[in-house]
């Protein structure tokens, strides 16, 4: 067997002068070795500084390669401490030197030469830590460990990422490190002296390699692959390691785990870590998402680079350009990403090995695997060349003619025919690359087998994603969702729109932050599986609140979720006791909020089953709010008091207004509020940090709709909009009962008194209840000049319907002859009549009593608006927006159909244009009264 260094290829000397000096230097040297090291040294002034500097070393590499690499490594491993920068750098040079040569020889393949260069990587880490562990130990800074653990580096974990991990390392490559310690080797108490100690092992190890100095450098060392680099220590517990990978680990840290290895150090632990961590890399089931989620990192790489558009061999860049070596490595590790969780065959770290695995299992055919490992070698030789002309950490062609010059005659071609064989291998593999990544740009996109799907019952795409989304991405919700999936997919096949009711059902998995509880729940509980295909194969509105908001279904476990609605002395109850069950401030809002949200499901699922009325669920709506306001506020007052004291005088008194006043909200209503407070006099509270009335009730008021409307763990209760107050926007947000009085009866609008007809006192004081009650009675029965109002309100008419135009014939709520258009009648008759009964049904009958409208004219506004907030109230459940009859689903068509009385939605969308007609008529000719 052959030795010696042979030649299969040779470098050219790009400037022979310099190689016939180099030449000179080395007369011993054997014939057949002269033309490489006249084409090495006459073209890169590095390796042809190394040759010069190892040229007593030089003939033992020549003879015998392998041996001498063996010799240098060993050499490295019987380092002594005091001898580590020098003599690195040493045998740094050599290894540098040996690789070199061999390659441009073409005596090593490519994965040789790599992995020589990734072993020592990996020796000269191992070799630095151990010294670096062996000083804290002796200096005892590391509690509990002795001279017999430097062998484990006290449980210090070096990994090996990217190349290196893969033996792939390139020739002038700096090295991607995570460096991890194993906690349970020490005791709790002593966590923080060691991290501190090991993050200063870490560092001296990278100066150990990365410190330039009259030798040179080892390597340059990268440590910011970690997790959370901005914020961790260059060294950090596994334990937090795997907390992070499991609650915020993304696509490209999982594809960078294809290749991690434990390289030096604590190499057992290192090991079990990755192991720990197969879950994370190694999803159950296919995945999808990960192609477009490295299409997106294509396109980012792309645009940062500057790389789109045609391809220029001069000032390409070999790794992240358009059809370069990335695109490849993801081309390989997107497929293995999205199989190697089913097939552990798939699991390779090295490139090459991986499309051959890849090919083998049958997701692209053996030519395309051995066209692309092809041009990956030929990806990663042009790469080294470049490399190896400075020492340069590049990997752009160069763009001077010098430049292209040397990379050629390293590879011994004429520059253009170089630059036609890279440019002809770039657009190769980008050609194939975006057939997979971007089909729709180049061509028919590759399709993996999959379980055989019926496309006209189920879109196998939709499928293929659910597995992507945040509540799959856990092994154990993921397990569990795949035992439930079956069962899923027979009941929705059941469904009247199979097809329609899988989008539904879609967007709720999509939405599910976490997936471990509600799987469990459903595959304990299948009773629910039906309701949930109901809801998603009707309500896309609630389905969505049921993805936020998916702790709801505990309620319907209690087996009273399908019982009568309660009345409001029992609601109040059950909340108190909710609330009194928690001691913290912050608990008692976030069980507000939960509890608040379960019986917002209940009202949903009751109306959308026909348990209700859409008018019933409107009221439970109201009073599900006013409970809540009513149970809350004085938990508000309470940890206000703590630092202010108790509310001077008689307190506070929560005015509610439009739909929570008149008691017909819809599951997506604001509450409008008004806040009256009556101090007695009192100039201040008696607290700690005492506040004067008036800014105190004002600084109340703003906790108690912080309260309200705070984002927590459980969301946020309601929107508040305050601004129907006295002087709107431009009025304190707290008013006090004389000036609620004096501003309603001597300063406020038509409009404001209109607003009164609907307002309810929601909580305060009994008596401070009665007397606001008592104002909106007298401001109501003031008498009114009829024609002032009724100018005012036409003006008012006319500013809204400017203001918000109608998106369609459902959009029952907007628009002359609509809900608004109704609601201002009746408001109006109650001001003429002096009526102080809530509601369009008691206005529209004071309008009749005082003779401002008709009896048909009144009837035929009832009817029309009972029949508009059926509408309205299912199209709210339905949707966020108003609807649009030529989008509505087949599902929620019936449900509008079912709960309007109408045949179908085209007797529906006739029946309603009819009365919004006949409605604005009434309206526009009664306003327009003389």
């Amino acid at each position: 067997m052959t030795t010696a260094l042979t030649l299969t290829c040779c470098p050219r000397a790009f400037d022979p002068a310099l190689a016939h000096e180099t030449l000179a230097a080395l007369p011993w040297l054997a014939p057949e070795h002269k033309a490489l090291i006249a084409g090495t040294s006459g073209t890169s002034p590095y390796l042809n500084s190394l040759i010069l500097m190892e040229r007593d070393w030089l003939p033992e590499a020549l003879d015998n390669p392998q041996a001498a690499l063996i010799s240098v490594m060993a050499a490295v491993s019987a380092l002594n401490p005091d001898q580590l920068k020098p003599e690195l750098r040493r045998a740094k040079r050599r290894v540098a030197l040996l690789t070199a040569l061999c390659d441009l020889a073409g005596f090593w393949s490519l994965e040789k030469v790599t992995a020589a260069l990734s072993d020592f990587a990996a020796l000269t880490a191992d070799v630095a830590l151990k010294a670096e562990i062996a000083k804290l130990i002796a200096r005892k800074k590391l509690p509990g460990q002795t001279e017999e653990d430097v062998a484990a580096a006290a449980g210090l974990a070096v990994l090996a990422m990217g190349k290196m991990g893969a033996h792939e390392l390139n020739y002038s490559s700096d090295i991607d490190l995570i460096c991890l310690f194993d906690e349970t080797r020490y005791e709790p108490d002593d966590f923080y002296e060691v991290r501190q100690a090991l993050v200063r092992a870490t560092r001296n190890m990278c100066a150990t390699l990365s410190d330039k100095t009259a030798e040179g450098y080892v390597f340059r060392t990268d440590l910011r692959l970690r997790p959370d680099p901005a914020v961790t220590p260059v060294c950090v517990a596994m334990e937090a390691a795997e907390r992070y990978y499991e609650s915020l680990g993304r696509t490209w840290e999982r594809a960078a785990y294809i290749k991690a290895r434990a390289c030096a150090g604590d190499i057992q632990a290192g090991e079990k870590f990755l192991h720990g961590l197969r879950p994370f890399v190694w999803r159950r089931h296919l995945d999808f998402a990960a192609i477009q989620d490295a299409h997106d990192m294509r396109l980012r790489i792309r645009e940062n680079k500057g790389s789109f558009g045609a391809v220029s061999v001069p000032g390409h860049d070999m790794k992240l350009g358009q059809g370069g070596i990335r695109e490849i490595e993801f081309f390989t590790q997107t497929r293995q990403l999205i199989a190697g969780g089913r097939d552990p065959d798939l699991r390779v770290r090295e490139t090459v090995k991986g499309l051959e695995a890849l090919a083998q299992k049958g997701w692209f055919d053996l030519s395309v695997a051995d066209e692309l490992s092809d041009h990956y070698r030929a990806h990663r030789t042009v790469e080294h060349r470049i490399q190896m002309i400075h020492d340069a950490q590049t990997h752009r062609m160069p763009k001077s003619e010098d430049g292209l010059g040397r990379v050629a005659s390293l590879m011994d071609l004429d520059v253009s025919d170089m630059v036609e064989q890279v440019g002809a291998r770039l657009h190769a593999v980008r050609k194939l690359a975006d057939q997979f990544f971007a089909p729709g740009d180049t061509g028919e996109a590759e399709q993996p087998t999959l379980p055989a799907i019926d496309p006209e019952t189920f879109d196998p795409e939709i499928l293929r994603r659910w597995h992507t989304y945040p509540a799959l991405r856990s092994e154990r919700g993921a397990q569990i969702f795949e035992r439930l999936r079956p069962e899923l997919l027979s009941r929705l096949s059941r469904t009247a729109q199979p097809a329609e009711s899988l989008i539904a059902l879609d967007g709720f998995l999509a939405g599910l932050p976490a997936g471990v509880q509600i799987f469990s729940l459903f595959e304990a509980n299948p009773q629910l599986i039906d309701l949930l295909v109901d809801i998603v194969g009707t309500s896309p509105e609630l389905a969505g609140f049921l993805s936020r908001n998916a702790s709801v279904f505990d309620a319907v476990i209690g087996g009273a979720f399908f019982d009568p609605w309660p009345e409001g002395a029992a609601l109040l109850e059950e909340i108190k006791a909710r609330l009194a069950a928690e001691e913290d401030y912050e608990a008692k809002l976030d069980a507000a909020r939960l509890w608040c949200k379960e019986w917002t499901f209940r009202i949903g699922v009751h109306h959308l089953r026909g348990l209700i009325t859409g008018k019933a669920a409107g009221g439970q709506y109201a009073e599900l709010a006013s409970v809540t306001i009513e149970a809350l506020a004085p938990v508000v007052v309470d940890h206000f008091a703590l630092k202010h004291g108790r509310p001077p005088g008689r307190g506070v008194a929560v005015l509610g207004m439009g739909s929570l006043g008149s008691s017909q909200m819809t599951a997506k209503s604001d509450l409008d509020l008004i806040v009256i407070y009556d101090p007695q006099q009192i100039e201040s509270s008696d607290g700690k940090r005492p506040l004067a009335s008036r800014a105190y009730y004002a600084r109340l008021t703003q906790a108690l709709i912080t309260a309200l409307t705070a984002p927590m763990a459980r969301g946020r209760l309601y929107e508040v909009d305050m601004r129907l107050r006295p002087s709107g926007t431009q009025g304190p947000v707290a008013t006090s009962i004389s000036a609620f009085d004096n501003y309603q009866h001597n300063e406020a609008w038509v409009w404001e008194h209109l607003a009164l007809t609907r307002a309810r006192v929601i909580c305060g004081g009994g008596e401070l209840a009665r007397d606001v009650e008592t104002i909106r009675a007298d401001v109501l029965r003031t008498p009114n000049e009829r024609a002032k109002v009724l100018a005012e309100v036409s003006e008012m008419r006319d500013r809204l319907s400017a203001a918000k135009q109608p998106k369609g014939p459902l959009d029952v709520k907007n628009g002359a002859g609509r809900m608004v258009d109704v609601e201002l009648v009746a408001q109006t008759g109650a001001l003429l009549a002096g009526e102080v009964a809530r509601g369009v049904a008691p206005g529209l009958k004071a309008a009749e009593d005082c003779g401002w409208l008709g009896a048909s004219q009144v009837q035929i506004l009832r009817e029309s608006y009972d029949l508009y907030r059926e509408v309205q109230m299912a199209a709210r459940l339905l949707s966020a927006e108003p609807l649009e009859e030529d989008a509505v689903g087949e599902g929620a068509a019936r449900f509008i159909c079912r709960v309007s009385g109408a045949a179908n939605l085209a007797d529906l969308v006739a029946d309603l244009n009819a009365r919004y007609a006949r409605c604005a008529e009434i309206a526009q000719t009664a306003l327009a009264e003389e």
